[in-house]
């Protein structure tokens, strides 16, 4: 792909009033739905894009399956942390890109912003009530003192719950709650 080609493709995919170029290296996207950054590297050889999609703290619990997710889901994107900030990254060789990809790695960057963090904590909770639910199984628990349980565990702080506020811990609750619900006849021992 030649540099000029560039600005043409991100015409198409984008309001031109969104699309911000005042270097030849460096294009810049901007609206409601993305924060886009597309960089040409010093020797203009390789292409990157960015997107920002949460703190780094935030994703912190997450980095396991976000690691997960780079091995097995994202395809040809990639999450990064850098600045203290939860990137989703796509790096190609400038002369190889073709248009079709170039399309590509943007519609799955922008996957990756309109998903957040809510399909890995999503993941992360299902393994997480599986091995919960096993146990409790084991132990010859019910579902609901195994559900007792995971609140006892959000009041204490070993699952996460005791610097969210209340509307926050209850909606982790209910997720909890929902998947142990999806589960718990699913699971066996």
């Amino acid at each position: 792909m030649k540099i000029t080609e560039i600005s043409p493709i991100l015409e198409k995919l984008y309001d031109t009033k969104d699309i911000q170029h005042d270097v030849e290296e460096a294009w810049q996207i901007k609206n409601s739905q993305i924060h886009l950054l597309v960089l040409l590297s010093e020797d203009r050889t390789w292409l990157r894009l960015l997107t920002p999609i949460a703190s780094a703290r935030e994703a912190q619990s997450l980095l396991p399956q976000l690691l997960e997710d780079n091995f097995d889901a994202t395809q040809e994107v990639r999450y990064a942390i850098n600045q203290e900030v939860l990137w989703g990254v796509y790096h190609h060789p400038l002369g190889s890109l073709v248009a079709e990809d170039l399309e590509n790695a943007i519609a799955s960057l922008q996957s990756l912003v309109e998903k957040g963090l809510s399909n890995s904590f999503s993941q992360l909770i299902e393994k997480q009530i599986v091995q919960i639910v096993k146990a409790a199984k084991a132990q010859g628990q019910s579902k609901e003192a195994t559900y007792q349980t995971i609140d006892r565990f959000y009041q204490e702080g070993v699952m996460g719950g005791v610097d969210q506020d209340p509307a926050q811990r209850e909606q982790f609750l209910a997720a909890w709650k929902m998947q142990l619900d999806r589960l718990w006849n699913e699971v066996e021992v």
